[in-house]
């Protein structure tokens, strides 16, 4: 009879954490130019379309740039809460931290996302500028930008 609890090898690991990435979907979106605010196009006018990982990174973007609760068309866990930051008056340290916090909750809520670290952060009086490492739970990595004015 086979070992009911295996303790070595690849047997060890639970059936539900090696299938975790096949089991979550991917869906396909059109490219959007954050910078611009427009879809972009082919230079025949059609509307670009993204690969799997490109449109799931657009929406790590996209929650970041979207406000929550503001917009009755998305759900109360799309989106971040920088405002708050700006009437709590907390230092830098304080801020950088509510940041990283906001910020990885906004993108886990996804269930492709597996992990939100490397955070890096460019202070230009009371505008903070930030970068994060966002990873899939299929490995692709990308890297999300924002801002937050806290004053």
């Amino acid at each position: 009879m086979p070992n009911l609890f295996p303790t070595e090898g690849s047997a060890a690991v639970l059936p539900e954490t090696q299938n975790k990435a096949s089991q979550v979907k991917f869906g396909r979106s059109w490219r959007f130019d954050f910078e611009t605010g427009d879809f972009i196009t082919s230079p025949t006018g059609k509307t670009m379309v993204a690969t799997e990982e490109d449109a799931w990174l657009e929406w790590c973007q996209k929650a970041i740039l979207t406000e929550r609760y503001k917009y009755l068309i998305y759900s109360r866990q799309y989106g971040q809460e920088f405002a708050d930051l700006i009437r709590r008056n907390l230092p830098r340290a304080a801020n950088e931290s509510e940041i990283k916090r906001i910020v990885t909750e906004a993108l886990k809520v996804d269930p492709r996302t597996a992990s939100v670290d490397n955070f890096t952060f460019n202070w230009d009086g009371d505008q903070c500028n930030f970068t994060c490492l966002v990873t899939s739970v299929r490995g692709i990595s990308g890297q999300i930008t924002g801002k937050v004015v806290t004053g």
